[in-house]
């Protein structure tokens, strides 16, 4: 189809519109194709017209002349439980100049899930009257999937919140630079974040979203806290949300979980860029020894299409703390506890509980359960109480509150114990702050730290004030297992001062060490961000070298390191989604991630000169 302009009129309307639909199930999308080409061709754009509303919800829009070439729309239209029609629209301003079409239009995933017979296993949930079989998780998270909304039946109010009525138990964080915003309909930036919520799929539903433009300025940040929830087993507790992160400076959404009131917690899961125009359901599975809160932070880009849309998170199998007394924390009228700054570290038990396991195999210390010796220490927690991976090093380290994430310095541990006055004058690594520093060591020592900001915030430097010229100071992880195809190490450097030495990332197994990454002289009175790939690894280290330079005026100095994408991958009961990629060992992967010269598959598969 496509328009024919026989006038010059001012606002002629070209209305191409569907037949009316009465229902779609909650995958439901609809692509076509389109071609908008010419000087002065205008916009065109598709609405949805659900029965009982009179706002129409715009669903994608075209403004201007995008080539002469078909290009492929792709709408997510999700659960759509009352008739509707699609209409789309094409308004002549006078000058209208090309050509306007659309061809192949298909709808996809749009029925509700077929009846079953039966409908067995734990992981399985058969619908009241449409009888259809559909997976657990799908239970109380806000989404009628059944068609008949017995999903959703009995579902615990203070579990579940799809924005419609406020935060419900859900709250900003004080700490953060700014909160998140609920919203109806777009967000005021075109091309950037949702057109609708993903509760109701209209411009009638609400939503929260992230706002992008001034006064907000990179890595400015807004959290989200949730209710406080109780211990829960490892794996018994699922926290599902819809996220929508569309604009091509989008940066990065990420979920942490605490058991301390001012900590920043461990990260849980995070994704960053643009995922184009659609809602992504996302599911995280929760495990905690002790009551725990989840925090969802969106940290804006550095320009404004950057929106981030947050809808319908909800849990299941967990349950809302009380304040009642707990054996593993004392909890002070619900409020979690906050860090002791005096100790540092888990403490775990001296004696092991009753096991079977051999010496090639880790003892889990609050089951006993027996995992794999190569599972201790790649990221992973395989043991409920995380006891594998305790005395490792931490996947994020930002050396607030003075801890060192397992980090070490060889050299200083096989120094005997009546060597400390030497040990004080050695060039090594240690923790620092802005608050600290002499007169005019601020003209080569970071004033402010790269995580808060501060001159309270904690960094890890290697002192120049101490030492010779040449000497080297080496902080290093314990030993590392297992790292995944994706892995890399980023950190923030800051090398200010007329006497530099250099900064290195040495990679150490028992047979070889070898350089990944090296910066020499001084780079400026500001933090530099740093990433090393690191890809699949086994049974290694990785150390941080400062070499001294000439004279004081040349500290090293580190911060934020994190450990990105390194756990293993894990093989999957579930067969491999069309989107994905089967590798020889089964691993599942991103079709995305095919043919692009990382062994993604830890076989290699994935790059065959066969495929």
């Amino acid at each position: 189809m496509f328009i024919l302009k026989s006038s010059n009129i001012v606002s002629q309307i070209a209305r191409l519109q569907s037949p009316k639909f009465r229902q779609t199930g909650s995958n439901c999308t609809l692509s076509f194709w389109y071609y908008n080409y010419g000087q002065s061709v205008g916009a065109a754009e598709l609405r949805l017209l659900e029965d009982g509303l009179t706002q129409p919800t715009v669903l994608w829009r075209t403004y201007y002349s995008e080539g002469n070439q078909w290009l492929k729309a792709v709408i997510q239209l999700g659960r759509l439980p009352h008739p509707f029609q699609l209409s789309l629209d094409k308004i002549s301003l006078g000058v209208y100049d090309g050509v306007s079409a659309i061809d192949d239009i298909s709808f996809e995933n749009c029925a509700l899930p077929p009846a079953a017979l039966s409908c067995e296993g734990p992981n399985r949930f058969w619908c009241r009257d449409t009888k259809a079989c559909i997976d657990s998780l799908l239970v109380c998270d806000l989404v009628d999937d059944c068609g008949d909304g017995s999903d959703e039946d009995s579902c615990d109010p203070d579990l579940q919140c799809d924005f419609e009525n406020g935060l419900c138990n859900w709250e900003q964080d004080v700490q953060d630079d700014f909160d998140w915003i609920r919203i109806q309909g777009p967000t005021p930036t075109v091309n950037t974040g949702p057109l609708k919520d993903h509760t109701t799929g209209t411009a009638r539903g609400h939503y929260l979203y992230l706002e992008s433009s001034g006064p907000r300025q990179f890595q400015d940040k807004a959290v989200l806290l949730s209710p406080l929830f109780s211990p829960c087993g490892y794996g018994t507790c699922a926290f599902r949300f819809h996220y929508h992160m569309f604009g091509k400076e989008v940066y990065k959404l990420s979920v942490f979980q605490r058991t301390v009131s001012n900590a920043k917690g461990w990260l849980v899961w995070y994704k960053f860029g643009n995922q184009e125009n659609r809602w992504i359901r996302q599911t995280l599975f929760i495990s905690s020894s002790k009551p725990f809160q989840i925090l969802v932070k969106g940290i804006v880009g550095d320009g404004f299409t950057g929106d981030i849309g947050l809808d319908d998170v909800s849990f299941l199998g967990c349950t809302l703390y009380n304040g009642a007394q707990h054996p593993f924390c004392s909890i002070f009228k619900g409020d979690l506890p906050t860090i002791s700054t005096t100790t540092s570290g888990t403490s775990v038990p001296a004696t092991l509980p009753m096991n079977n396991c051999t010496e090639k195999e880790f003892v889990c210390r609050a089951s006993g359960h027996c995992i794999q010796m190569i599972q201790k220490c790649d990221f992973r927690p395989d043991c409920s109480d995380k006891s594998d991976e305790s005395a490792c090093v931490m996947e994020v380290c930002d050396f607030e509150d003075k801890d060192l994430c397992g980090w070490h310095q060889p050299a200083l541990e096989q120094m005997p114990g009546n060597y400390s006055i030497l040990i004080t004058k050695t060039f090594k690594w240690q923790l620092g702050r802005g608050a600290n520093l002499y007169p005019e060591e601020e003209q080569h020592c970071p004033l402010t730290d790269h995580t808060t900001c501060t001159e309270e915030g904690w960094y890890l430097f290697a002192d120049s004030s101490n030492g010779e010229f040449g000497d080297t100071a080496d902080i290093a992880t314990p030993v590392i297992s297992l790292t995944g195809p994706r892995c890399k190490i980023i950190f923030w450097n800051h090398m200010n001062g007329s006497t530099i030495g250099s900064l290195e990332v040495l990679y150490k197994s028992s047979t070889k060490t070898s350089k990944l990454w090296s910066q020499t002289g001084s780079q400026g009175p500001q933090w530099n961000r740093a990433e090393v790939f690191l890809g699949i690894r086994s049974n290694f280290q990785i150390i941080f070298r400062a070499k001294r330079g000439v004279s004081y005026m040349g500290d090293v100095t580190v911060d934020d390191i994190t450990f990105e994408d390194c756990s293993p991958l894990l093989i999957s009961d579930k067969p491999c989604t069309s989107e994905e990629f089967m590798c020889a060992n089964k691993y599942c992967i991103p079709e995305n991630n095919l043919c692009d010269f990382v062994n993604d598959c830890e076989d290699n598969s994935d790059e065959s000169p066969g495929i």
